[in-house]
């Protein structure tokens, strides 16, 4: 007999495009400005026409939409949200659940794309200003302010938001509690962060920052001491893929961890560790009493902040995978 049940996301990730202004020394994920081609829309509805004819497989509803960020002030921003919203709008238009996550961006452009995103979400990562010193010396958009209005505006306008913190990049501990206390108040305020995600650093190939790992084995501490400063109705997502050891990934789960985020073919964030896949993480859960359970990127209670458009949408994913 189950007694718990831990979720995951069928997803899939589009890059609209891996260029980036800017240059976070830990990331494996941009190319300079001009040095990446965008996906084209029919680009798109090819990937979207494949996922739709995998009827053996696991079925996909959340099409994950994550690019690298073209600088406000260029010339080329207002076509790199137009190709973003219309990449949401194509996927909807087939069967899909878009959710964005693209760097900060204004709050005429949240609520643009709250028309036709179910959720959306940017990491924190740390709010401490010391890393503007280090890893995000070239990364101007990693402003810890700049970042926190994000969750401020995505509660204004009533999107629900996923947020998370990275660790390991040469934080304190006491900042991972400052960080998710910041998280926790604005929640109070707003009711509408999702998720967050506890995501350690693991290092790969293109990467200039020089630092190990994130210890998983500190990670079941860090989750329970978060679960103690989260409000109870938010969920702790872990990546799975970045704790390699399958007991310490239960650990994780034990500690408070009630979700393991989207699962598809490629981790585009940390290319390096692929993702461990539904099959794998049933294994792994099969010796205790967790069962995996298949969700949307919207949890059930935010429904009614949608538009009827985007109920109807969810409704219908909801049938298909039975939950």
């Amino acid at each position: 007999m189950f007694s718990s049940i831990i979720t995951y996301s069928p997803a899939y990730t589009i890059v609209p495009t891996y260029e980036c202004f800017n240059r976070c020394s830990y990331c494996n994920f941009r190319a300079e400005p001009g040095k990446s081609a965008w996906m084209s829309l029919s680009e798109a509805g090819s990937i979207f026409k494949r996922l739709k004819a995998q009827v053996h497989t696991q079925v996909v509803c959340e099409i994950l939409i994550l690019s690298g960020e073209v600088h406000p002030q260029s010339a080329r921003r207002q076509a790199w949200f137009e190709r973003i919203y219309e990449l949401c709008e194509l996927a909807l238009s087939m069967g899909f659940l878009p959710h964005t996550n693209v760097g900060p961006l204004s709050f005429d452009e949240m609520q643009k794309l709250k028309q036709v995103n179910v959720s959306m979400g940017l990491m924190l990562e740390q709010l401490t200003p010391e890393l503007l010193k280090t890893v995000h010396k070239q990364a101007p958009s990693k402003v810890p302010s700049k970042r926190l209005q994000q969750l401020q505006w995505a509660g204004e306008l009533k999107i629900p938001f996923t947020t998370g913190l990275l660790l390991g990049i040469g934080e304190t501990e006491q900042d991972w509690w400052e960080t998710l206390e910041a998280i926790a108040q604005i929640h109070l305020d707003y009711h509408h962060i999702q998720e967050v995600i506890l995501q350690p650093h693991s290092p790969g190939k293109e990467q200039s920052f020089n630092a190990p790992s994130f210890n998983p084995r500190q990670l079941p501490y860090v989750i329970s001491q978060a679960r103690k400063i989260l409000p109870a109705d938010v969920t702790i997502q872990i990546p799975p893929n970045l704790v390699q050891d399958s007991q310490w990934l239960i650990a994780c789960v034990e500690a408070g961890a009630r979700d393991l985020g989207g699962i598809g073919p490629k981790d585009e964030v940390n290319p390096d560790y692929p993702h461990l896949q539904k099959n794998d993480l049933e294994r792994i859960l099969q010796p205790t009493n967790w069962r995996l359970k298949p969700r949307l990127p919207i949890y059930p209670q935010f429904d009614a902040w949608l538009n009827p458009h985007l109920q109807t949408a969810v409704a219908k994913c909801r049938d298909t995978l039975s939950i």
